[in-house]
């Protein structure tokens, strides 16, 4: 059996003991012997026999002082046994009085039948045990000290509480075993004492005896599918699986299996009975007891009782039409949103909030009760007096007829995911807003009559999806709810559930709150402190029934929510002007720099876009000044806009200030060449990425350590590198992390994205081309228009003529080859193939009667020719082929990089003495 749950935190009660029987006093014999000494002394001083008299006074004295001592103690007796009655009563009287008020306690905790079907806040108890009847159990009152018998018989009376209820857990079951008429009935009070413990949504009942249908048919725990089940048997075992089982069994049945309890009723008093373990085995010390019983009627009148608690008694389904408005209010938000047993129900923000949790499944009329809340409220005040802003996350279709309203400053939907999450940031400008306005007035709130701004409430329907997809907007909401009273800013969060999706700082200022149906028992109870959510039927005659709990309501209110249908929403008037909209319209998707420009008063600089600052409320142009912003990294995917944005600011740099390197890998490496030596004002360079990767690594390196030197030493030369790149990774990271200042295009995926620099919040897939993020702002880039012509210089593609009197060619092939340079450079040079010449031929012999001599031969026959070769050099020209970069280090002594020159496209490099090597193209 469930002992007593009462802590023994009381101090004991001391119980009196018998006092100690007094001890006879001992024989004087002093006192008697000292006169009889005196007497013969005396007898002997004087001589006379009658001093021996005085000898007889010992022994009186002795007498008397036994005789007075029996006296007191018989005084002492009768004194100790009125102190022992007294202390024994007072103890029985504390025993008696502990005992009534633990045994109310016990009944709190543990509530008959007739007591839980009269509480108003049903199935709040739980299914973790059964009462039993009425017997005596273990009590919580201790004693201390005592002896004797009375002492034992206080002590055995503490230990025993009578009338006490019995209980014992319900997960194992009960059997009822005694004649058929009153087990039944005890057993059905025992069905029906658990399924007015816990509701619907927390246990079903499987099965029924089939001669008890007609008597539980209404019992909504019949038709719930919660997890925990209990059934109802005569005689044999459920056929279904059951936790808890509940029989009835003759005397002589034996018990089902599934009951670890028996309570045995007694034949010539048929609810009195004793309860022992079903087994042996784990037998313990039987209670006797008095059960409770119900008949097949009483169990019909609890169940239909318990099915009105899930329906109320709800009118059918109403329109907003029938609703009458509540009284005028200057200042609340009150709304008529259904109507209940007791008459229309209406809810106040202002006076019942000031926030407002509507919870219930799908289907359940969520959206529904949504709608009509803000049509109730649209219908009854002006946008001067109220305006909304509706956020649907559940597809984007719940508050389409809504968005006609004058009172809807806004409508946001999920299939916008960038302009939703938009939208909600700006409510942090309007919160600023809202306080400056107060603050400048001098008023507390929005109450005060010189407060002429309209209440805002924020409507969201599925606000868990919404936190699914911009989980850091949760602290923005508790900051609305903790300063929304004031500032006149409301909130109502529609969700299918509530578990995990509230935090405590939220959920404790929105103590308005509506429970639709729902599936899991702890979402009623966190949002209504019941289970009757969860107990609501899911048939369609039942949807849109909701229990409403205000702050001041001790228990939900059971309602029919009104539908609001297309001629319910005509007949809202247009009151006073349509409400700004708390945010400004989104960016434009294609800015032109001359427009951004003309709506500009920003400081001289290059402009970059509009940044959009929705928390704050405003967009201003991004700019960029010379002399400040030494370097620009603009970072994107292919088309997203990165040449515009290096057009933009090249053009606007006066003409020849500014360098935008080509793409053609020669071309380039003459512009980075250019610009370390002229220092223009903009260098651009568009996709540093791709351009690297055109190169061999000893190019790529060394292109890449020049820009570098370039981005290091803008500050100094007061000039600013622009590069552009599809991602911020390999090499090229090294030189964008040089680069100050960041414009983040569109990129594929969230990681590249923080990859470039970006906070993963950030990332908004299908962002536009030039949608950037700069400073952790949304911009949109200007559009600079149709290219023109920049600074870089053209590639050099024209054919090389020999112009020195003697040109020595370094080439692969070089016989082969020769006469091709001789058709191409006509008469004015003769040229002379290397191989065909002695060894030791003169170069005054070779250039005797000519102009000019170009003599062609491979890197190997010129190292032959080792003379000629040192005339060549010290009074000619040295022209390398592409193809031989390893003689041009051996044989020219070039240790540096020469320009880059595109393989086989006869390209070469013209060295002369005391130069740095040039490229040409040969024909």
């Amino acid at each position: 059996m469930t002992d007593t749950a009462f802590p023994r935190t009381a101090a004991p009660i001391e119980l009196p003991s018998p006092a100690p029987p007094t001890r006879r006093g001992p024989l004087p014999l002093i006192a008697s012997i000292v006169p009889i000494v005196g007497a013969v002394v005396m007898w002997l001083v004087t001589g006379s026999a009658f001093m021996l008299l005085f000898a007889a006074l010992g022994p009186l004295m002795a007498v008397a002082a036994l005789a007075d001592a029996a006296r007191v103690r018989r005084r002492e007796r009768r004194a100790a046994a009125r102190e022992l009655d007294e202390a024994c009563e007072r103890a029985e009287g504390e025993i008696a009085r502990r005992h009534e008020a633990e045994r109310r306690l016990l009944e709190a905790a543990r509530p008959d039948v007739v007591t839980l079907a009269d509480e108003r806040a049903p199935w709040t108890r739980g299914p973790d045990e059964l009462v039993l009847g009425l017997g005596r159990v273990a009590s919580a009152v201790r004693v201390s000290g005592g002896e004797g018998e009375r002492a034992e018989r206080l002590r055995a009376r503490a230990e025993r509480i009578d009338h006490a209820p019995v209980a014992v857990p319900a997960v194992g079951g009960v059997c009822v075993q005694g004649e058929p008429i009153a087990a039944r009935a005890v057993a059905r009070a025992l069905l029906m004492q658990l399924c007015l413990r816990a509701g619907p949504g927390e246990l079903s009942v499987v099965a029924v005896p089939a001669e008890e249908d007609a008597a539980f048919a209404a019992l909504p725990h019949r038709r719930s599918q919660a997890p925990l089940r209990a059934a109802l048997t005569w005689g044999a075992a459920p056929a279904g699986a059951a936790d808890i089982v509940i029989a009835a069994v003759s005397p002589r049945e034996p018990v089902p299996v599934g009951c670890a309890r028996v309570l045995e009723l007694e034949p010539d008093r048929p609810l009195a009975g004793r309860v022992l373990d079903a087994t042996a085995a784990a037998a313990g010390e039987p209670v006797e007891l008095v059960a409770e019983a119900l008949s097949a009627g009483q169990a019909r009148e609890l169940c239909e009782a318990l099915a009105g608690r899930v329906s109320g008694g709800v009118p059918a389904p109403l329109a907003l039409g029938e609703l009458a408005d509540p009284p005028a209010s200057d200042r609340g938000l009150a709304a008529v949103i259904g109507r209940g047993v007791g008459g229309d129900v209406v809810v106040d923000l202002v006076a019942d909030g000031p926030h407002a949790v509507v919870v219930g499944m799908t289907g359940a009329g969520k959206s529904e009760l949504l709608t009509t809340w803000v049509a109730s409220l649209s219908r009854r005040l002006g946008p001067d007096r109220v305006t909304f802003l509706l956020a649907d996350f559940k597809g984007g279709t719940a508050f389409e007829a809504l968005a006609g309203l004058p009172h809807v400053a806004g409508v946001v939907t999920d299939l916008d995911g960038a302009g939703a999450r938009r939208a909600v940031e700006s409510l942090r400008a309007e919160l600023r807003r809202r306080e400056g306005e107060l603050a400048r007035i001098g008023a507390r709130d929005v109450a005060d009559p010189r407060v002429a701004m309209p209440r805002l409430v924020i409507v969201v329907d599925e606000f868990a999806a919404l936190l699914q997809d911009h989980g850091d907007l949760s602290a923005l909401f508790t900051d609305i709810a903790a300063r929304g009273r004031a500032l006149g800013m409301h909130l109502i969060l529609g969700t299918q559930r509530a578990a995990g999706v509230f935090r405590d700082s939220l959920l404790a200022n929105c103590p308005l709150r509506v429970a639709l149906r729902v599936t899991d028992a702890s979402d009623s109870r966190l949002v209504i402190g019941t289970d009757g959510a969860a107990t609501l039927p899911g048939d369609a005659a039942s949807r849109g029934i909701a229990l409403v709990r205000r702050a001041g309501d001790a228990a939900p209110v059971t309602c029919r929510i009104a539908r609001t249908g297309v001629a319910d929403l005509a007949a809202i008037g247009p009151g006073s002007a349509a409400p700004d909209a708390p945010w400004l319209p989104p960016l434009p998707g294609l800015l032109p720099l001359a427009e951004l420009r003309a709506q500009s008063d920003a400081p001289p600089g290059i402009l970059l876009g509009l940044a959009d600052e929705p928390d704050r409320q405003r967009q201003e142009p991004v700019l960029l000044r010379h002399g400040v912003d030494r370097g620009v990294a603009v970072i994107g995917a292919g088309g997203t806009g990165k040449s515009a944005a290096v057009r933009l600011i090249a053009d606007q740099t006066r003409p020849g200030e500014s360098l935008i390197v080509p793409p053609d890998a020669e071309a380039a490496w003459d512009a980075v060449e250019l610009a370390l030596r002229a220092a223009p004002a903009v260098v651009a360079i568009d996709d540093v990425d791709a351009l690297l990767g055109r190169y061999p690594a000893e190019y790529a390196g060394e292109l890449l350590a020049r820009l570098e030197t370039l981005a290091r030493d803008a500050g100094a030369r007061r000039s600013m590198l622009v590069c552009t790149a599809a991602r911020a990774s390999g090499p090229v990271a090294r030189l964008l992390d040089l680069l100050p200042r960041r414009v983040i295009l569109p990129l594929p995926s969230r990681a590249d994205h923080v990859a470039a620099g970006g906070e993963g919040a950030e990332f908004a897939p299908g962002r536009g081309p030039g949608r950037a993020v700069i400073d952790g702002r949304e911009v949109q880039l200007a559009w600079p228009g149709e290219p023109r012509a920049d600074g870089a210089p053209a590639p050099a593609d024209a054919i090389w003529h020999p112009a020195a009197p003697v040109t020595g060619l370094i080439v692969r092939g070089a016989a082969s080859r020769a006469a091709g340079f001789a058709q191409s450079w006509g008469r004015g040079v003769r040229v002379v193939a290397l191989d065909g010449l002695e060894p030791g031929a003169r170069l005054d012999e070779l250039t005797a009667g000519s102009a000019r001599v170009a003599i062609a031969g491979d890197g190997d026959t010129w190292l032959r020719h080792a003379t000629l070769l040192r005339d060549v050099r010290r009074t000619g020209e040295l022209v390398f082929g592409a193809e031989c970069a390893a003689e041009l280090r051996t044989i020219a002594g070039e240790r540096d990089l020469p320009p880059y020159a595109r393989p086989r496209a006869s390209r070469a490099w013209r060295v002369v003495e005391g130069a740095a090597p040039e490229r040409v193209v040969l024909p």
